[in-house]
């Protein structure tokens, strides 16, 4: 049945469809809370009246499959490939069958609200956008068509270092939207203080440091490839148009771009770095910091000691050890030890709501999405993106409401059985 009072006239229906929804309400703080029920399943039962059916796959774990036959060979073993044999990407997924959502009954779900801040973030629903580098191989707008996705539908865009163009595009195409910043930390220093002292100055709000790609892991699908974007210079826009970097050249990026692309090689990623380090960023960053890449309650417990705000609980979607702990079977004892006292994220493997329910169910404050908006964005662009951030967020209000939770607060280990 139809969760909206939609018009009869078909031409007034029309344009309830084609127009959408941008951006919730909002309590009276400015908070965004949930709508009954997102629109985005009755829109396309409605436009099915006209015979037209979703240009894109809703099954998000669908847009693989179809995105392969949009990208070149390159481009999509570079985004779909993991590491090694792909047992870390292949368990992550494994590893969300292995639970099952217990549904409760005669439950007032009638006006629910899933609404969430996280680290200052206001989240309609709890997740956000993972940072995923090189996007302009997805599609020629790249980041800035997936900043404005994002923005439209109020969903945080965590931004990778590694982007097709500069921070300060993708901001200005982000606009009013909510954006994080994450930092692959380069050897040179300066270089990093220069990094998070421009995304600060264009709105990013909170500082994402990748801990597990300080040098690349071992890649079959690239290495058969003979690819690596980073060498043609793409995916290194934020270097080539750092002051910082500039300096250190012998001459101008536009005149020697492989003397550039030799730099940006010998200083991504430091092998060096400790837990001794972490202060340099509080030098250098004065909001939230958060962790990425924890999956041992040892290294949870050190992010603690060492003061920052979160952490996120992932393996980079298989793409760097292979063999790895499934990044759900590490969040459990990670969000028991330290989720009272630190910012709990999850990330990898999350394709549909119920993963969001199960990730949430077993400490995660939110998730972050990764490949399937970058899979929609390759097969449209804008809207493709569009289409992907609807629909998991109506997925999993659709879960959430028919498993008999009307609050993220229900949601706990409770509302899970381990399956034998």
């Amino acid at each position: 049945m139809l969760a909206w009072g939609w018009p009869e006239c078909p031409a007034a229906m029309t344009a309830c469809v084609a127009h959408g929804r941008a951006r919730g309400p909002r309590d009276r703080d400015g908070v965004p809370v949930s709508q009954p029920l997102e629109s985005y399943q009755d829109e396309i039962y409605l436009t099915g009246l006209t015979g037209a059916v979703p240009g894109l796959p809703t099954d998000l774990r669908r847009l693989e499959e179809a995105a392969r036959a949009v990208m070149t060979p390159r481009a999509f073993d570079y985004v779909a490939g993991s590491a090694g044999s792909g047992d870390t990407a292949t368990e992550n997924l494994r590893a969300f069958r292995r639970w099952r959502i217990v549904p409760r009954m005669l439950t007032d779900v009638s006006t629910p609200s899933y609404a969430a801040q996280v680290l200052g973030t206001d989240l309609t629903v709890p997740f956000l956008l993972a940072p995923v580098g090189v996007l302009g191989l997805a599609h020629p707008d790249g980041e800035l068509a997936v900043a404005r996705a994002a923005a439209s539908l109020s969903v945080p865009m965590i931004l990778s270092t590694a982007a097709s163009v500069p921070l300060e595009a993708v901001a200005a195409a982000n606009g009013g939207g909510q954006r994080w910043y994450q930092l692959y930390w380069p050897k040179d220093r300066a270089v990093a203080a220069s990094l998070l002292g421009r995304a600060q100055a264009a709105g990013y709000g909170v500082l994402v440091v990748t801990l597990d790609t300080r040098t690349l892991g071992w890649r079959p699908r690239d290495l058969d490839n003979g690819y690596l974007p980073f060498l043609q210079g793409v995916g290194i826009q934020n270097y080539l148009s750092d002051p910082a970097f500039q300096a250190g050249q012998p001459s101008s990026v536009d005149d020697d771009l492989q003397t550039a692309v030799l730099r940006y090689t010998q200083i991504f990623g430091d092998l060096s770095l400790t837990w001794d380090d972490i202060p340099f960023l509080r030098e250098h960053w004065n909001g939230p910091i958060v962790l990425k890449g924890i999956l041992s309650v040892a290294d949870a417990q050190r992010a603690r000691q060492a003061g920052v705000q979160g952490i996120v609980v992932s393996n980079h979607g298989g793409r760097q050890v292979d063999g790895t702990i499934a990044a759900l079977d590490a969040l459990p004892g990670i969000a028991a030890a330290v989720g009272s006292q630190l910012t709990v994220l999850f990330d990898s493997g999350i394709r549909g709501g119920a993963d969001m329910f199960k990730a949430l169910a077993l400490g995660a404050r939110a998730v972050l999405l990764g490949r399937p908006y970058v899979y929609g964005l390759a097969l449209g662009g804008e809207a493709g993106v569009r289409h992907v951030l609807r629909a998991l967020r109506t997925d999993f209000e659709i879960t959430m409401r028919l498993a008999g939770l009307a609050t993220l607060a229900e949601l706990g280990p409770d509302c899970l059985q381990r399956s034998r």
